[in-house]
């Protein structure tokens, strides 16, 4: 016990500390509005930063947005959605469904009024977005500003290589806020928040069809809840009979698309299709190669460690983790799932001694939002990013120049390509494709057909769409292009640094002989 003396020290010693606080009271007044505005600042450098990455990408030469491209045009001109596959050769009759068919509307609004702009844009919004609700996440599990910060800067970079103009995105945005949501109802007990559920699910059903891992993170959640009905140590304070009922209008929600319970077939049949995962690079696993490939690791390393240096078992974020390192790891295109886990684990569970704590109000918001949109404007007209200056990058990556070639001699198929031009192919030459980048259409043992006869391996000639095909258009590089080089049955019509195009002699006039007015007589007919 104290005695009378030392407690008028230790009060005096309050007191004398309190004194200059409250004589510098305008002080200090002045530096939280400084270090609201430095905030602030970082902020708009935090959101900015992915979106301008996305100018380093180009993103839009990637090939599998035209054929969205021109599944939107295809329903606008037809005023219905595909049952059937309307753009290949192989597909012709057989089921197809356009599960992402509200993004291909939206991606052709977009191209159709900006051109290849409205493909950057696109990107970067979504990379901003993304962004921003992984900060939102982080900051309502974690208090310390400068945590937030890194934990946003590192999982934005990790995503940073996905920045292409494909229907992804949506759901990464959705997956994001539905943890989000998923956390702070199992942190405060208050389920208000999970009535948005419902609504995320019911568009991201239309967009893409990844929205079931969205439903397999609800289903864990369910299950602990209704565990910590049995066991009093979980870490939920939410109520089973809430999740079940939000549970079951999700579920429903999902219901709400053209082709109904169908789409649940085609994300079975894309999840057993191992073969694919290891033809295609963007379906294999994490190569390391990279730097951010290892920030990815550290990332899974530290949610581990602190999951294992709780107090209480946490059976929601442990059975998450493991799910989202088995997606991930499995298919490097998924990384987005384990980074979005990691940093909720992260943000949630690390203690900071000394915080800086977040002190952004709702006044500066629209100094963030305004800031953000306009340093990416600058950011876009400074380096001159225009359509003009996309469509050199654009033939630097696809086959434009031979498509031009195709159309002005007028050359007609049956078409024979590579997988990974087919789905530009699909936009640019309007004929059918003998494949592109719709995996779940082709399974496993046609496109490793395609791929073998590529590579130009033995039974390359014995290849039933090689041997019907009339236009044949593949990389310039390729193994079968250097055959076909020397097969008296083809005759190559258009080479440049890129692409090559061969044409069978029997689909020529006179069979062999030289071509009709317009191309060139030479046998190799070549654009530098």
């Amino acid at each position: 016990m104290q005695s009378p003396e030392s407690k008028l020290v230790t009060v005096s010693e309050e007191i004398s500390d309190t004194l200059p606080v409250i004589g510098s009271g305008h002080a200090e007044v002045q530096l939280s509005r400084g270090s609201l505005w430095v905030q602030a600042l970082i902020l708009v450098l935090l959101y900015s930063a992915p979106g301008i990455w996305c100018f380093r990408i180009a993103g839009f030469a990637d090939p599998d947005v035209w054929w969205h491209l021109r599944t939107g045009e295809w329903i606008l001109q037809h005023h219905a959605l595909p049952h059937t596959d309307p753009f290949s050769s192989f597909g012709a009759g057989k089921p197809w469904s356009a599960y992402s068919w509200l993004f291909d509307l939206l991606i052709l609004q977009l191209f159709q009024r900006l051109g290849l702009t409205g493909l950057v844009t696109y990107s970067i919004g979504m990379v901003v977005a993304v962004a921003i609700a992984l900060h939102r996440l982080i900051r309502r599990l974690q208090s310390d500003f400068s945590l937030t910060l890194l934990l946003t800067f590192a999982a934005s970079y990790c995503l940073v290589d996905l920045g292409t103009p494909r229907s992804w995105w949506f759901s990464i945005l959705f997956f994001v806020l539905e943890l989000d949501i998923l956390m702070q109802a199992r942190k405060t007990g208050k389920p208000r928040e999970l009535l948005w559920l419902p609504v995320i699910f019911a568009l991201w059903a239309n967009l893409h069809i990844q929205f079931i891992d969205g439903l397999i993170v609800l289903a864990f959640a369910l299950a602990e809840a209704a565990l910590a009905h049995w066991w009093s140590g979980i870490e939920t304070r939410i109520r089973p009979v809430w999740l079940w009922g939000v549970s079951v209008a999700c579920l429903l929600a999902t219901l709400l698309n053209p082709y109904g319970w169908n789409v649940y077939r085609v994300a079975f049949d894309l999840a057993t299709m191992p073969g694919v995962l290891n033809k295609l690079n963007e379906l294999s696993g994490i190569p390391f190669r990279s730097f951010s490939d290892f920030v990815v690791l550290f990332f899974v390393l530290a949610a581990t460690w602190v999951l294992a240096r709780a107090r209480r078992i946490a059976p929601f974020e442990i059975v998450l983790l493991a799910f989202a390192v088995i997606v991930s790891f499995r298919s490097q295109r998924d990384v987005w799932v384990v980074i979005t886990v990691a940093c909720a684990i992260l943000a949630a569970r690390l203690k900071v001694k000394h915080e800086n704590r977040f002190q952004l109000t709702a006044f500066a918001a629209p100094f963030v939002a305004i800031g953000t949109g306009l340093l990416i404007f600058l950011v876009f007209h400074a380096f001159h990013v225009g359509n003009a200056q996309m469509e050199k990058v654009l033939a630097k990556n696809l086959p434009v120049h031979a498509v031009e070639v195709v159309k002005e001699r007028g050359y007609s198929g049956p078409l024979f390509n590579g997988y990974d031009w087919g789905g530009y192919l699909i936009w640019a030459l309007r004929l059918p494709v003998s494949i592109d980048g719709r995996a779940g259409l082709y399974g496993d043992q046609w496109i490793g057909r395609s791929l073998a006869t590529w590579n130009a391996q033995p039974d390359w000639a014995s290849d039933p769409d090689l041997a019907k095909a009339a236009l044949v258009v593949g990389p310039v590089k390729a193994p079968l292009t250097q055959v076909l080089r020397m097969n008296p049955h083809y005759e190559l019509v258009f080479e440049d640094k890129l692409a090559a195009v061969f044409v069978a002699r029997r689909a020529l006039p006179g069979r062999g002989e030289p071509l009709a007015v317009g191309v060139s007589e030479s046998p190799h007919a070549t654009r530098k």
